[in-house]
C-alpha cells in the first residue's frame, strides 16, 4: 500500500438534489492530506439478477467492482428509506458482494448519512453496519456522521454550509485514514 489512500465513495440515492451525494462532495473538500476520493455513480447498475450474473457481470457492475478492488477504503453515504437503506444501495452491495473475487471482503468502510428527518439516517446506518459485518467488511465505528434536518445544513447549490457538520465529516475522514492504515498494516 502506498502512503496515498484511495477512497471510493458512493451514495445510496439517485436523486439529482440528493443530500447524501452532496455529503460526499463535501467530503471531497475536506479530505486529509494523503487521501483521495473518487465518487462512483450507481445509476447505471442494473437490478441484481442471478441469471444475468451467470452470463457475466454487466459492464457497469464490473466497473464498480474494479473500482472497489482498487480502493483502499470505502465511504458510503446512505439515505434512510422506510427505516433502512435504499434499494439502490442494497442492489449495488449485492452485485459487489458476489464471487469471484469478493471485492468487499475485509475492506475498511466509513458510513455516513443525511436525512430531512430528526434522526439523520441512524436506522439506515445501523442496517448498513449489519450488512457490512455479514459481508466481512471492516466498518469504522466512530465517529458517526448523522446529518439530521439536512435541508438546513446545505445551501440551494448542495454545498454543506453547517460548520459543525463539516467538523464531524472532517473527523470521520481523519479517522477513516487512520483506520485504513491500521487495517492494511495488519494484513
Amino acid at each position: 500500500m502506498t502512503s496515498l489512500l484511495q477512497v471510493l465513495g458512493f451514495a445510496g440515492s439517485l436523486r439529482r438534489g440528493s443530500y447524501n451525494a452532496a455529503l460526499l462532495r463535501a467530503a471531497g473538500e475536506l479530505l486529509p492530506e494523503g487521501m483521495t476520493l473518487e465518487i462512483a455513480d450507481l445509476s447505471s447498475i442494473p437490478l441484481y439478477n442471478e441469471d444475468v450474473r451467470d452470463q457475466g457481470y454487466p459492464e457497469a457492475v464490473q466497473a464498480l467492482r474494479d473500482h472497489i478492488v482498487g480502493a483502499d477504503a470505502l465511504l458510503i453515504a446512505t439515505p434512510e428509506y422506510n427505516g433502512s437503506i435504499s434499494g439502490v444501495l442494497k442492489n449495488a452491495l449485492d452485485w459487489a458482494s458476489r464471487a469471484p473475487g469478493l471485492p468487499l471482503k475485509e475492506k475498511p468502510v466509513a458510513i455516513m448519512g443525511a436525512s430531512t428527518g430528526n434522526m439523520g439516517s441512524v436506522r439506515a446506518q445501523m442496517h448498513l453496519r449489519h450488512l457490512c459485518s455479514y459481508m466481512n467488511m471492516f466498518p469504522l465505528n466512530k465517529p458517526e456522521v448523522l446529518v439530521a434536518q439536512a435541508q438546513d445544513k446545505f445551501d440551494v447549490d448542495g454545498r454543506l454550509i453547517d460548520e459543525v457538520t463539516r467538523g464531524f465529516l472532517s473527523d470521520l475522514l481523519i479517522a477513516l485514514a487512520d483506520w485504513t492504515r491500521r487495517v492494511k498494516k495488519a494484513e
